[in-house]
């Protein structure tokens, strides 16, 4: 007999030899019937694994949100199956799970169309109904080699080369079709259900090298039912109206163009919208003593090789040799620069904290395919900070920057953030009692704080750990934005240092702060949150005038003169056109508010408003309307200064 412990603290005495669905089953039938998988000792497996005596065991059921991934890794499954029983000869190369749903890649000498996903689903709606038992083997990688050889599957004897020589694979069968795989699987295809959907098709390179074949991807969403299926792909169609590269060209505010890939070329209304970005951010920073610096584009390759960033980051980085045969790279990180700030001129612990901001232009090669619009760019503005302080300054100082964060993201519109702590990564500088203590300082801080946050392990920064912002948006995406990192390595390998009360050298710890992170990955987002429209106070063009008759254009021009007096950005639309055509390009370009003038309102000295959505038009006097709308477009930061 062996005896296994519940979540809840109980014990429940067992058969040698039993298996997850045998504990399930002597806890409750029905609990065995709703059983996906357990979680063994901290780790998500099949419920056909064995337990053993005094293993800690919890039963997953299909419900549970933990299950939705199993969900879809078994959906994955039953479309590679499906693809090969209606395309003999195809080969299947690796299909994971991925953000809302699923892929499988697929070797085939005709790529598959939109056209055969009809097909595909219906097919894997068969197999779903068959029920099949997933079940697992173990075999040698000499057998796997040899049964997928015998196949004709080239990739994933392929695959296999990256499985040490003498390791087992794990196969799963379900019903005559198998596939390796890390595993866990729920019991049966029938429990995927049919809340899935495939969604699109596309190219995609053998391990993701150019140089290799190109295959076609197959992409699909699943979900636990028909209800949240259905929200999914409503979300998709409200995300494809909030398309910020859509948007752009509607309101005028940025392209791209091949000459520079990756490199945003702003229009007018644009880059004053980026600008308004950049004048709330420096607001803020000065509110909370952050000194503005502006460091070097491009900087030795030596200094790159001392931060650690040319080993670490070297890939990613543009790089040029001078005729005198001198190596630079242009900085894909301001972070450098910031320290050898800090090393100019001694400092004392009575100058610490130091606080350094930058709104610095960085530049980081990303694959020609992971472009997207402004989320996904090659060159980007950060809005750069870095906090030097003593050891027992990190917490207050931590915590400061963790308001901070908060605070802005409120005036923006966000108020439902995710906290991720993200401890050491694989590659990695310093040494592990180094992070040790870096990690132990961050967590302290987040945990003073109050606020929830989950565990993201082995996703820090290279050179430290970090808290990351992820912001829900108006549709329920998520983005992450905002960091903040503890780096106790990055200050000593590049010698920076603070004299102490006791009169000896001190290596500073270093946070690095990122809060918009990229101004043009928060720009789109900022985009795609509003669907465009801007509260007024971020609005690149606040206001148009639109005249309804010629005679009303030196009137027209007198309000935009007195209204750009205020400091509103106000534009007028003296063309001979008819008003309701100059309305609706207005109201396409988002402009939050139109002024109608025709000849009542030149004679009477008012205007009629019209806001963007309503047909609900308001007449004022100018002098009402401007204290109107420049009480309306103060920025939240200096509202609340006035209010005190």
């Amino acid at each position: 007999m062996i005896s296994v412990k519940l979540p809840d603290g109980s014990e429940r005495s067992l058969d040698d030899g039993s298996r997850g669905l045998d504990l399930a089953e002597n806890i409750s039938k029905s609990l065995a019937k709703k059983s996906v998988a357990m979680v063994l000792d901290g780790t998500l497996t099949d419920l056909t694994d064995p337990l053993h005596d005094g293993a800690v065991v919890e039963i997953v059921t299909r419900d549970d949100e933990r299950a939705l991934d199993l969900i879809r890794h078994d959906a994955a499954h039953v479309m590679a199956e499906a693809v090969q029983e209606l395309y003999p000869g195809t080969q299947v190369t690796i299909g994971p799970v991925i953000e809302d749903g699923f892929f499988y890649d697929f070797a085939r000498n005709e790529p598959f169309t939109l056209d055969d996903l009809p097909k595909i689903e219906a097919k894997m709606k068969e197999i779903i109904q068959r029920n099949e038992r997933f079940t697992k083997q173990v075999w040698s990688r000499e057998d796997t080699a040899k049964a997928f050889a015998d196949l004709g599957e080239g990739y994933k004897v392929e695959l296999l080369d990256a499985i040490p020589e003498g390791e087992d694979v794990n196969i799963y069968h379900q019903g005559d079709w198998y596939d390796m795989c890390r595993g866990p699987h729920m019991v049966s295809t029938g429990q995927i259900g049919q809340a899935f959907k495939l969604m699109k098709v596309a190219g995609a390179y053998w391990r993701g090298d150019s140089d290799n074949a190109m295959l076609t991807r197959i992409y699909g969403t699943a979900w636990n039912n028909e209800k949240d299926l259905k929200a999914y792909l409503t979300r998709l169609e409200e995300a494809e109206k909030r398309d910020h590269r859509k948007l752009g060209r509607e309101m005028d505010l940025f392209h791209f163009q091949d000459e520079g890939p990756g490199s945003v070329f702003w229009h007018e209304k644009g880059w004053s919208l980026f600008q308004n970005l950049i004048n709330y951010m420096r607001r803020r920073n000065d509110g909370a003593d952050y000194d503005e610096v502006n460091t070097p584009d491009m900087l030795d390759r030596s200094l790159w090789e001392a931060s650690g960033h040319w080993e670490k980051f070297g890939e990613n980085m543009y790089t040029t040799t001078t005729p005198d045969e001198r190596v630079f790279a242009l900085k894909p990180m301001n972070c450098p620069g910031h320290v050898q700030v800090f090393k100019n001129g001694l400092k004392s612990y009575r100058d610490l904290p130091a606080k350094i901001s930058e709104f610095g232009k960085v530049h980081r090669y990303e694959p020609s395919g992971a472009l997207h619009g402004l989320m996904r760019v090659r060159s980007f503005t950060q809005d750069d900070a870095h906090v030097f302080v003593t050891d027992d300054q990190i917490t207050q100082e931590c915590l400061a920057i963790h308001n901070l964060l908060l605070s802005i993201y409120a005036d923006f519109g966000f108020t439902d953030i995710r906290i991720k702590f993200s401890d050491r990564p694989e590659k990695r500088v310093g040494t592990d009692e180094v992070w040790d203590e870096a990690e132990a300082a961050l967590k302290t801080a987040v945990e003073a704080a109050g606020d929830a946050y989950t565990l993201n392990p082995g996703e820090g920064a290279f050179y430290g750990p970090k808290l990351e912002y992820v912001l829900r948006d108006a549709i329920g995406r998520d983005w992450q934005c905002g960091t903040l990192q503890v780096d106790l390595n990055l200050p000593e390998r590049l010698g920076a240092f603070y004299i102490g009360s006791d009169g000896e050298k001190h290596t500073p710890v270093m946070l690095h702060r990122a809060i918009f992170g990229s101004l043009e990955r928060f720009t789109g987002i900022l985009i795609e949150h509003h669907a465009g429209h801007f509260p007024l106070w971020l609005a690149p063009l606040q206001i148009m005038i639109a005249t309804i008759t010629s005679e009303a254009d030196e009137y027209a021009v007198k309000v935009r003169e007195a209204m750009r007096a205020a400091g509103l950005r106000v534009d007028a639309d003296l063309r001979n056109e008819k008003i309701n055509y100059k309305v609706r390009e207005h109201s396409l370009g988002k402009v939050p508010a139109i002024i109608a003038l025709g000849g009542r309102e030149a004679e009477q000295g008012t205007v009629s408003i019209r806001r963007i959505g309503s047909k609900q038009q308001t007449v004022m006097t100018l002098e009402e309307a401007i204290e109107s709308f420049v009480q309306e477009a103060t920025p939240p930061d200096l509202a609340r200064l006035k209010a005190k």
